[in-house]
């Protein structure tokens, strides 16, 4: 597997032991990791820290050209707010680990240029797959529903 997708998937697993949402995403800029993060609602009492969101976050404040040239490996399918964050920035490349539990805005990312790549990667499936049959509630308002 890939080194990137390994260290978000070491994310989502940080994110599950502290007793979060196992979704874990790593920003790349020149084959090296800026941005580390994972799923902190639970732990932070935030309803914007997704993934993605931490791993924005904790990159910093970086120029334009570096989020343009960067990659974003998530372990899901990212969110409408995720991927807006991702346009915004200029992400033009999205590595997911899978989509089977949840499909994010993948088809909008693609028609605003963001090149889309999906593993469907056996560990990714089955932590979510796990987790939202032990937390099917806590899933739920994650997602908005």
């Amino acid at each position: 597997m890939d080194i990137f997708m390994t260290a978000a998937l070491e994310e989502a697993k940080k994110g599950l032991a502290e007793g979060g949402i196992p979704i874990g995403s790593v920003i790349v800029y020149n084959g090296k990791i800026i941005g580390r993060g994972h799923n902190r609602r639970v732990q932070q009492g935030s309803s914007i820290l997704h993934g993605e969101m931490d791993a924005l976050e904790n990159a910093g404040r970086q120029q334009a050209q570096v989020y343009r040239e960067s990659v974003l490996y998530t372990t899901l399918s990212p969110c409408a707010m995720c991927s807006g964050a991702i346009v915004l920035y200029g992400i033009r490349k999205v590595v997911i680990g899978e989509n089977r539990t949840f499909m994010g805005e993948e088809e909008w990312l693609f028609s605003r240029g963001v090149q889309v790549e999906v593993l469907q990667n056996g560990e990714c499936i089955r932590m979510m797959t796990d987790f939202i049959a032990a937390k099917a509630e806590l899933w739920n308002e994650d997602i908005g529903v």
